[in-house]
């Protein structure tokens, strides 16, 4: 796989709890992909994207280095991503 729906791969990385809540994040426009803000829950993120999200508890940055066919568990999710940083709001 190249390329993955950004709601969908949001909740892969378990961000949020549910796909819906990831649509709503992304039509909210509280995502940025490449520093670039995304309305569009269905654009494609692929290996090498830096996914900024733009939470009520703060700001969290996210360099995509996989996906999944199935949502996982904490563990598995974290092998989605690395932190870039994550900053208080």
């Amino acid at each position: 796989m190249e390329r993955q729906r950004l709601d969908k791969w949001l909740w892969h990385a378990r961000v949020v709890k549910a796909r819906a809540s990831a649509a709503a994040l992304v039509e909210a426009g509280h995502v940025r992909i490449n520093g670039v803000r995304e309305k569009a829950p269905g654009h494609g993120v692929k290996v090498g994207d830096v996914v900024t999200i733009g939470l009520d508890h703060g700001v969290r940055i996210l360099k995509v280095i996989g996906f999944a066919e199935r949502r996982g568990d904490a563990q598995a999710a974290r092998g989605l991503y690395d932190e870039v940083r994550e900053r208080p709001a």
